[in-house]
């Protein structure tokens, strides 16, 4: 991907993850045994959540219609970042009847199968199979993605204060050089180069260019494949294998009754710095409350705020560490290592 000056002074970082995105790349997961240490956990839970539900027909149903492959139809994931599943399931709805024809024939070329008859009325645009669609990607979304939302937007917004921080010092080009620590990523000379899975030269032509992070991608960034479409490039946020048990460590009752639940939860995702902004938005709070809960943690000495610039970064201290672990012998509260931009 070649940018230009007024290319590059566009580009756009999305604010976190983004529900629809990550729908299809959740399913994904549970159709490969890719990133088994970090996603193992999460596929043995889910499966089981889904046979509980009754969704396994369903979510069956889903998989054929965005497969682990080469392709699968550019109108599941509209999003550009968007904040929230309603948002991005109206934009779906909405898809034009001519896309949806050409992206379902697309799909079946790709896949060497015969289109399913029950697709047809997707393909020709009926209301009521699309609103179908809409109440099924919802309620798998509720069950596969709606409960790890609290880690997901916690890692989004981590990864977010690096790139933030890469832009404050180095402008837009350090944005993108920032993006040199994930395999295989290299930004030189105004082009950035990323392990598509097939060769491919992405052309801006003067738009704006989302990087949309994204929790459930593995290993390889992607892109929309009509490039007549808003451009946008997801990449992966590679969450650290353990983080699904760290999760429901970080639930336990004795510490949430130690701290409260809310404080728990927020010592729990400064997994790296955050600012006050990050915490609010990765937990759903008013900043004024994420600031409240901050400076409680940091009077009993389980996070610590350091300045930086113009920010104050909150880092999770080695008692707050031993108080979420629940350990016998705390190492005192030493800050835990700050992760840099280039980490």
């Amino acid at each position: 991907m070649e940018f230009t000056s007024q290319e590059l002074a566009r580009l756009r970082v999305a604010s976190g993850v983004d529900p629809l995105w990550e729908t299809a790349l959740s399913l994904h997961l549970l159709q490969n045994r890719q990133a088994p240490l970090a996603f193992g956990a999460w596929r043995r839970e889910v499966g089981t959540a889904l046979r509980q539900a009754g969704l396994v027909s369903l979510t069956r149903a889903l998989t054929r219609l965005c497969p682990d492959g080469s392709y699968f139809p550019d109108f599941l994931t509209p999003g550009r970042g968007d904040a929230d599943l309603e948002t991005g399931l109206d934009r779906l709805l909405s898809t034009p009847r001519h896309r949806l024809r050409a992206e379902l024939t697309r799909l079946h070329a790709h896949t060497g199968q015969p289109a399913p008859a029950g697709l047809r009325p997707l393909a020709d645009g009926c209301p009521k199979a699309l609103h179908r669609l809409g109440t099924a990607l919802r309620a798998y979304h509720q069950v596969a993605v709606e409960p790890y939302l609290a880690s997901m937007r916690a890692q989004a917004a981590a990864d977010r204060t690096i790139r933030v921080q890469a832009v404050l010092t180095h402008g837009a080009e350090g944005l993108l050089t920032g993006y040199d620590q994930l395999p295989g990523w290299r930004y030189q000379d105004q082009r950035l180069h990323a392990p598509y899975p097939i060769e491919r030269e992405l052309t801006l032509r003067g738009r704006v260019l989302t990087l949309i992070p994204a929790f459930f991608c593995v290993r390889a960034p992607l892109a929309l494949v009509d490039e007549e479409l808003p451009p946008v490039l997801v990449h992966p946020l590679s969450p650290a294998p353990g983080w699904l048990e760290r999760r429901h460590h970080g639930g336990d009752a004795p510490v949430a009754q130690l701290i409260g639940a809310s404080r728990a939860e927020l010592l729990r995702v400064l997994d790296r710095p955050m600012t006050t902004m990050d915490i609010a938005a990765a937990l759903r709070l008013a900043p004024s409350t994420a600031s409240r809960h901050a400076t409680v943690l940091r009077e009993a000495g389980l996070l610590l705020s350091q300045r930086q610039g113009v920010r104050v970064l909150h880092h999770r201290t080695g008692l707050g560490r031993a108080v979420l672990d629940g350990t016998l012998a705390p190492q005192g509260g030493s800050a835990e290592p700050v992760a840099s931009a280039g980490s």
